[in-house]
């Protein structure tokens, strides 16, 4: 079992934090690897991936021409094996955006693993690797204790991972996702028609706005767990440069 080790000292002022992404080439990571890059406050960005990867197919030809030598990194490695790769994994804020349905991923055991599975590994090296921020894109209703199988499984997530007692745990639970896909879901393409018909909890949110409502509660770094809700996810401002999706993979 891994050693856990207390937590790193404040980064002194004046330094940039190192950020974690993994679930970049999903609809929620695009939007905030394209917030994370635009954002002077940051440093050196990793972004995971199982497949390999260029820049430009995350970012867009123009966007990754104009990046900063050092600015950002692509690792490709399995999350089955993450103890593997003990020096891609090593950041102040770690965001997870993975994400999948059962219909994807063709059973629930296969969604359960990248729904749960990947993000509490992810979080436990993280953990041992010392971070001050873990920030976790779950799902309005997750709980523990719901019928509903894709609302327990994120609900039992959340929980998994607020038993690993990070500096600050962020986890915000957007409904039904709006933005641009290479293949839209049924369920938002619904949303985006008849949105306007549902309660605030259940309303659609603009997957830039999950973004946003991520990164500036990396930011503002509040100790101990955070829940962003549906609603405070909606009173998110769009970015112009994020208002279109970036390419992607």
């Amino acid at each position: 079992m891994d050693t856990i080790l207390p937590p790193l000292p404040a980064m002194p002022p004046g330094t940039l934090p190192r950020v974690l992404l993994a679930g970049a080439t999903g609809l929620v990571g695009g939007y905030l690897l394209r917030a994370l890059v635009d954002d002077p406050g940051i440093g050196l960005i990793t972004v995971l991936t199982r497949r390999p990867l260029q820049p430009a197919s995350l970012l867009g030809a123009e966007r990754a021409a104009a990046l900063p030598e050092g600015r950002l990194r692509i690792a490709e490695l399995d999350y089955e094996h993450l103890d593997k790769h003990t020096d891609l994994l090593q950041a102040d804020w770690v965001f997870c955006t993975l994400g999948t349905t059962i219909a994807q991923a063709g059973s629930q055991e296969a969604f359960r693993r990248v729904d749960h599975h990947y993000p509490l590994q992810l979080a436990r090296r993280a953990k041992v690797l010392r971070a001050h921020q873990f920030l976790l894109v779950s799902a309005v209703g997750a709980s523990a204790d719901s019928n509903l199988f894709y609302n327990r499984v994120k609900g039992e997530v959340e929980d998994a991972l607020r038993a690993l007692q990070f500096e600050s745990l962020t986890l915000a639970r957007p409904s039904l996702l709006l933005g641009d896909r290479p293949k839209q879901r049924l369920g938002e393409s619904l949303a985006s028609h008849f949105g306007w018909l549902m309660p605030a909890r259940a309303k659609p949110v603009h997957a830039a706005q999950v973004a946003a409502g991520l990164l500036a509660a990396a930011h503002e770094a509040q100790p101990g767990v955070r829940i962003l809700d549906n609603q405070a996810l909606r009173r998110m401002p769009q970015a112009p440069s994020l208002a279109s999706s970036p390419t992607t993979a």
